[in-house]
Order: C-alpha cells, then sequence, then structure tokens
C-alpha cells in the first residue's frame, strides 16, 4: 500500500487521480486542538493499492510542500494529518475485501511522513494495537527535518510524556536573540528516535550524516544509532530512461548502436539554437538552481571555460540571482552558451541524450539521479566526489585492465573552481583525443545496472532485519 495526499492543483497534472475511488470510509484524527475528518481514495494499479489521503489543505496550486512564495505555512498540518491518515489507513480500510491490519512495515519518507513511527510508539502500542508492526524512516535530504516551534507539540495529538522524542534545542549560535531558549520540536529526530531501521539513499550519505559536517545538529544522534542505519542508492525507471525507445528524443540508439547518439546532439544544437558542429563537445547541466548543487561554481568557471572550445548548456529554475546569471551568460556568449530557465521534462531527455558531459558540482548530493540518467545514456558524468555522486561515479583510469581502462566518469575534490574546470578539460581532452576510451566510458556507463530491482532486494534485507528485534517501545 502506498498512501499519499490527494493533491488537487487545478491543472492538468489532476489527471492521475482520474482512476482513483473514493472510499465509503472516512477517519476522524484528534491534531490541532480538534477533530479533523479525512477521506480516502484508492486505485489498484500494476499490483499495488494506491491510497490518497483527502483533506482541503491539500486542494491548492503551487508543489506538495510550498509555491512560489515560499513553503506553505500550514505544512505541519498537512503532514501530521497523513501520518495519523497513514497508520489508521492498514486498520480501516478494506482494500480488495480485507483490511492489511495490524502487522505492517511502515517505510515514512524524509520529516513529512516521520510522525509515524512515533505514533506507532505513543499512540497505539500502549493499547495493544500494531504491536507486531515495524517502522523504517527513509532519509532523502537531512538537511530538512520539520522544526517547528516547542510551542506547536500540542499539535501533533501526542501524549503529552513523548515530548522529549521531539524535543530540540537550538544551538546558541542559531537563536534570534540572547533571550531566546532555542526551544524547538524537530519531526525528522522523532522519526531516528523511534524507527526500528533506518535507510538513506546512497552508502556514502548514509557516513556523511554522522559527521559534524553532513549531520546538520543529528550526527551525534545518528551516530548512537548507526548499527540500523544502511544506505541503499535509489534506481531509476528503466522503462522512461532508455535512450532506445524513449519518446522525447530525435533518434534512438543503444549500447550495440552508438551511431544515433550524434544525432541527437545535432538536434539539440538546432533546437537551442547553438552552431551546429559534432565535433565540438557539449556540456549540460540539469537541476535546481541553488547552493547546493554548486551552481555558483560553474557560473563562476564558465567565463574561463568558455575560452576552450567546447559548447554549454544549463536547464534548470531556482534562486533569481542564478536564472539572471543565466540569461546574462547567454547574452555574452551567443555561439557557446545556452540557458534555460524553467524545467522542461522533454528537453531534459533531450540534454541528456545530447549532450556528451554532465557536470554535478553538488556541495552534497545524497543520492542525485541525473548522473544515472546520463550513464544510461552515455553522456559522461563529471561530479564533485560527495553522497551518491561518488557512490555511483568511478573516476576513469586509462591504465587499468591491461589498458582497456575501467571507469565511467570522473570525480573530483575538493569543491573548487579550478577543480572543476580542470576536471572538466581532462574530460574535453580524452572526448577529443582518445576516442576508443571515450567509447569505452561511455558502454560501461550505460551497461551499469541503476535498477529498481538492484535497489528492491536490497531493501528486502533491511526489512528481515527490521523484524528481527523488537520494536520502540519507549
Amino acid at each position: 500500500m502506498v498512501v499519499s495526499p490527494r493533491y488537487l492543483r487545478g491543472n492538468p497534472s489532476d489527471k492521475q487521480f482520474s482512476n482513483a475511488v473514493e472510499l465509503a470510509e472516512r477517519a476522524k484524527i484528534y491534531c490541532f486542538g480538534a477533530e479533523q475528518e479525512v477521506g480516502f481514495f484508492h486505485e489498484y494499479r500494476a499490483g499495488v493499492d494506491w491510497v490518497f489521503v483527502d483533506h482541503p489543505s491539500y486542494h491548492r496550486p503551487g508543489t506538495p510542500y510550498g509555491d512560489t512564495f515560499g513553503a506553505f505555512g500550514d505544512n505541519q498540518f498537512r503532514f501530521t494529518l497523513l501520518c495519523h491518515a497513514a497508520c489508521e489507513a492498514p486498520l480501516v480500510l478494506p482494500l480488495g475485501g480485507f483490511n492489511y491490519g495490524e502487522k505492517c512495515l511502515f517505510l515514512a519518507n524524509d520529516w513529512h511522513a516521520g510522525l509515524v513511527p512515533v505514533l506507532l510508539a505513543a499512540k497505539y502500542r500502549p493499547y495493544g494495537v500494531y504491536k507486531d508492526a515495524r517502522s523504517l524512516v527513509v532519509i532523502h535530504n537531512l538537511a530538512h527535518q520539520g522544526v517547528e516551534p516547542a510551542a506547536t507539540y500540542s499539535n501533533f495529538g501526542l501524549p503529552q510524556g513523548w515530548y522529549k522524542a521531539l524535543e530540540w534545542v537550538f544551538p546558541t549560535w542559531a537563536r534570534t536573540h540572547a533571550l531566546d531558549p532555542g526551544e524547538a520540536v524537530n519531526v525528522l529526530k522523532s522519526a531516528i528516535v523511534t524507527a526500528d531501521r533506518i535507510v538513506t539513499v546512497s552508502q556514502g550519505y548514509s557516513w556523511e550524516i554522522t559527521t559534524p559536517e553532513g549531520g546538520y545538529g543529528l550526527n551525534e544522534l545518528l551516530s548512537s544509532r548507526k548499527i540500523v542505519i544502511s544506505g541503499i542508492t535509489n534506481g531509476i525507471d528503466g522503462n522512461e530512461w532508455d535512450p532506445s525507445t524513449d519518446e522525447h528524443l530525435p533518434c534512438h540508439y543503444s549500447i550495440h548502436d552508438l551511431s544515433a547518439k550524434v544525432q541527437c546532439k545535432i538536434a539539440l544544437q538546432k533546437e537551442l539554437g547553438l552552431p551546429v558542429r559534432s565535433d565540438c563537445p557539449l556540456i549540460g547541466f540539469i537541476g535546481r538552481l541553488d547552493y547546493q548543487k554548486g551552481v555558483d561554481i560553474i557560473l563562476t568557471g564558465i567565463p574561463e571555460l568558455l575560452q576552450d572550445d567546447v559548447q554549454f548548456v544549463m536547464l534548470g529554475s531556482g534562486e533569481k540571482q542564478y536564472e539572471d546569471w543565466m540569461r546574462q551568460l547567454e547574452e555574452v556568449y551567443k555561439d557557446k552558451f545556452r540557458g534555460w530557465v524553467g524545467f522542461n521534462v522533454p528537453i531534459s531527455h533531450r540534454i541528456t541524450a545530447g549532450c556528451d558531459i554532465l557536470v554535478m558540482p553538488s556541495r552534497f548530493e545524497p543520492c542525485g539521479l541525473n548522473q544515472l540518467y546520463a550513464m544510461r545514456y552515455g553522456t559522461i558524468p563529471v561530479v564533485h566526489s560527495t553522497g551518491g555522486l561518488r557512490d555511483t561515479v568511478q573516476t576513469f583510469d586509462p591504465y587499468a585492465k591491461e589498458g582497456s581502462g575501467e571507469g565511467t566518469g570522473w570525480a573530483f575534490s575538493p569543491l573548487s573552481k579550478e577543480s572543476l574546470l580542470a576536471t572538466l578539460r581532462i574530460a574535453v581532452g580524452t572526448y577529443k583525443e582518445h576516442k576508443p576510451s571515450w567509447e569505452g566510458l561511455m558502454k560501461r556507463g550505460m551497461e551499469r545496472d541503476s535498477s529498481w530491482d538492484k535497489a528492491a532486494t536490497q531493501y528486502e534485507q533491511v526489512f528481515e532485519w527490521a523484524f528481527i528485534d523488537p520494536p520502540y517501545a519507549g
């Protein structure tokens, strides 16, 4: 069973719920000082029960978390409601004529579902419900923790004695003024305390979150629970991301016949208005335009990089300063640079296929998907050596295996303009002067197994481990 809010945005994306049927069952939930009522919609799709929690707070334009003005002010309410409803769903919904029952494994993603492990321990187990259930929390990005003022604890609908599970005190330097006690509640912290197992989205990130640099204040707590932490790299959808069948590409290619990849490059150059030069290295970036993604490193290095014989294309949206910077660079380097402000799924596929190199200088990256897409499409990733990027991109060694070479790209460190430019120039030099080595890089990346089947096998092992020990009891 997958439980998610029924997000209605008043746009074509609402069609994704068109096959979901409203159920007669409703749940009354006590939180935020009053009784709240939610409905449920159900769709059985591809062998999975999809349950959509319905409430007016999920009906608004924007993303699940906010809009152009920032994060929604009632997110604590919206996701508290989701967590309560997710705990009720296996008990009250007769899907296929039967309830799922109490022996469940709850997999809670990030702080938004982080109350689920706490609710199991505080609201249900004391009354003999869910005594055989277990919970996992999956951390996709530790920087987002669901922190709110301590006075909002009563909103969660938890017994008063469970405040310590959510208690959070900001360090002195992070407080707003000298008299600020820094007291808060932290939803993700409570999930880390009460979950039976913890999973991160790469092996490298599972270590990084236990360090002061990557732990965002939770490193000591996570270190104390490192015996139950596992790192599993996300998979990609091999049907959506397949250069031999991709509906967004002008022509198709595969590991057995790479000849059409250059045609994708030429088509991309024409579409973006760049000079059509099949021999010119085309470098791409796809992602959010913000500090985490290292966009400032790219943009400060672009003027020097474009002195070389290369072309560069960027796709993304985010901070206005970076969007404006992209527009300005396009004006200055009309024959070498294109910046597409916004996000467009078809063009992201065409950039992934048409570029020779994809750059990802993220300051931290729990998993990263674009480097996996790039390798699947025979595009060589150049990444900062951090988190999931370090786990998935093996730096090219031309002398390995008796000169046949190994590796799927380049991972550089430290994170600096100089290091990025030096690595890109090595990649460009390999592209121009060592074609057999470049083809080997492409094919090794395309051969890499980045499927969800591989990740699912690892998750199943963690599920087994979760049931070995007794559940968290407080």
